[in-house]
């Protein structure tokens, strides 16, 4: 079948470089032309493991290509996928802005022949589904199209495997004929008894909603059980893992941290909310999430400051990790744009390293004044404290002595609870981590005189 991917962002180009290995001939659409020129030479927008191999593969294999040109595209295609952002809208309560959306659907309306079937890929609010169908049928009066909703559940740093292996796949469709092109596309995945949930426009865009919502619930829920854990004794990670083996509950999404970030917790759960609102049945749950990863954040920078005495004025902060989670180069809603100006604002001088998203990190006015360093040894010279906020595996294995001698003062705040609080207590640090008991440094032996009088 023939696809036309509207969209080269994080869900548009790793979508189409996976459809494009079941067999289909994807043509991915961008206004941006530096960045289809950037994909015509081999080089990704963005950083996902494994998506440059895979989309060179498909490329030399003549299923995938890249144009500015959208008509032709759409033109051929037996699907067309709209990819495109649907970010927090500047002024308002939280929604969704769909301006990309829309603009993308008349554009396709202007160029559909035959039979197609329009895919809002995106994140949308319910309800966008049957404008878009309006939208095209006001543009094409005798356009032959159905429109459906397959929201996608990709994680940054594992697409690729969530695309082809994925827990299972949303379609939102209510014809026959539509159900039938999206199987088709789909039908690796059925012989991989892939579950395929077959549902109508709003079951699908809300689903998409209320799986990021829930997820990022865990997310708050174990950072405020974590809170619990310092003030009573306990081991959050002890807890996690005893509440996780609960096949009700599940293991993942139980790691207590700096907060949730990235591109969709944030915007989906203050749509959702605001879609709450809209429909008169507000979502209590959710606004309490919003708000305490909003003040979560703004606690582990008062935790950094507590660490170092009370006071950071003057000091020099060493920063390992910058993106919102490791394998990726995403920046958006980081914790660590909250943390590090915060630190900045009571005196701290901020020294900064992350395997992926120095690029990226250097766009944002958050993180002005930050020295940005070669690696994670370079950042903590002279520092008074150590402070991981991502948990890159590199920084899992630090050479404890190393770091400890590089450091003007042995303090490491870890925001990840990547290290044993007793090894590195037991280098010489000061260590700070997050709903785990505090290790005391290990006593030093009295001094033994071997001399008589």
């Amino acid at each position: 079948m023939r696809i036309a991917m509207i969209g080269t962002g994080y869900v548009g180009l790793v979508a189409g470089a996976c459809f494009s290995e079941f067999g289909h001939h994807v043509t991915c659409v961008d206004k941006d032309e530096r960045k289809i020129a950037a994909l015509h030479a081999g080089k990704m927008p963005i950083y996902e493991p494994g998506l440059d191999d895979l989309v060179g593969n498909n490329v030399r294999g003549g299923r995938l290509d890249f144009t500015t040109d959208l008509a032709g595209p759409v033109k051929d295609a037996d699907a067309v996928f709209i990819a495109v952002g649907t970010p927090t809208a500047r002024h308002g309560e939280g929604h969704a802005d769909l301006t990309y959306v829309f603009a993308a659907a008349e554009e396709v309306a202007a160029s559909l022949s035959g039979y197609t079937v329009v895919v809002t890929k995106s994140t949308v609010p319910v309800g966008t589904g049957r404008k878009v169908h309006k939208i095209i049928s006001e543009k094409a009066p005798g356009a032959d199209f159905d429109v459906a909703s397959n929201p996608e559940f990709l994680r940054e740093g594992a697409a690729i495997n969530d695309f082809m292996r994925p827990d299972r796949v949303v379609v939102g469709a209510e014809s026959d004929r539509c159900r039938a092109v999206l199987r088709d596309l789909y039908r690796p995945l059925f012989l991989n008894e892939t579950p395929i949930l077959m549902t109508s426009l709003e079951t699908a865009e809300l689903t998409k909603y209320a799986a990021n919502a829930f997820l990022a619930t865990k997310i708050t829920f174990i950072n405020e059980i974590a809170d619990l854990c310092e003030a009573t004794g306990a081991d959050v990670q002890e807890v996690a893992r005893g509440i996780g083996l609960d096949g009700r509950i599940g293991k993942k999404f139980l790691h207590a941290g700096p907060g949730y970030g990235g591109s969709c917790f944030p915007k989906d759960t203050l749509a959702l909310v605001h879609q709450g609102r809209e429909h008169d049945t507000p979502l209590r749950i959710v606004e309490t999430v919003v708000a305490v990863n909003d003040d979560r954040k703004v606690r582990m920078a008062e935790r950094i400051v507590h660490a170092c005495g009370g006071s950071v004025q003057g000091k020099t902060i060493a920063v390992l990790g910058l993106t919102f989670k490791p394998n990726t180069d995403d920046m958006r809603e980081a914790p660590s744009l909250v943390i590090v100006p915060a630190l900045q604002k009571v005196g701290a001088r901020i020294r900064a390293f992350d395997p992926e998203g120095m690029s990226e990190a250097k766009k944002h006015a958050e993180l002005d004044g930050v020295a940005f360093c070669n690696n994670a040894y370079e950042t903590m010279e002279g520092a008074d404290a150590l402070v991981i906020l991502t948990e890159w595996n590199e920084f899992r294995s630090l050479d404890l002595e190393r770091a400890r001698s590089l450091l003007r003062d042995p303090v490491m705040v870890d925001l990840r609870n990547i290290y044993r609080p007793e090894e590195v207590v037991a280098a010489g640090f000061s260590y700070t981590s997050v709903g785990r008991r505090a290790v005391a440094p290990p006593k030093r032996p009295r001094s033994v005189s071997l001399g008589g009088r």
